[in-house]
């Protein structure tokens, strides 16, 4: 179902950035930037579909500026903990905003433990059986991160 074409992962756990978090993430001064920081020291992997990266780097260009976009996709898609997916399955499960279905795509794709996000949109995936995608705030996220550092 997945088709991992990019890098190998070098840790177990894998999710999906909406871009929400990416964005909340970044910036040094952020309470978030652990999410940044723990992703760049390996210890998760981000997985992502072409789709997504041109999400991100549309906002990024657009709140920040092009060249930090630049930065930030070479970062992500250069980094050895990232799978690039291909999302073969479109479930259209979000109607309120379906621009979140690449999201929700991707995350089932790759079989990702969670998808790390502030959406509300996501909140009716609790109540889906199949397929079973968990979602995370970015507060439990960033909590769950330092739990389980060693």
């Amino acid at each position: 179902m997945s088709t991992c074409v990019h890098h190998t992962a070098l840790s177990n756990m894998k999710v999906v950035l909406d871009t929400n978090v990416l964005i909340m993430s970044i910036s040094k001064g952020s309470p978030f930037h652990s999410v940044w920081t723990e992703f760049l020291s390996g210890r998760y992997t981000i997985c992502y579909t072409t789709e997504i990266l041109l999400e991100y780097e549309e906002v990024l260009a657009r709140k920040v500026s092009p060249t930090f976009a630049n930065a930030i996709l070479t970062a992500i898609v250069g980094a050895t903990n990232t799978i690039e997916v291909e999302d073969y399955y479109k479930m259209q499960l979000i109607t309120a905003d379906p621009d979140d279905n690449k999201f929700v795509d991707c995350a089932f794709a790759a079989n990702a433990r969670y998808i790390v996000s502030e959406d509300h949109h996501y909140d009716l995936l609790r109540n889906i059986d199949y397929p079973r995608i968990e979602v995370i705030d970015i507060d439990n996220f960033v909590a769950m991160l330092q739990v389980t550092k060693g």
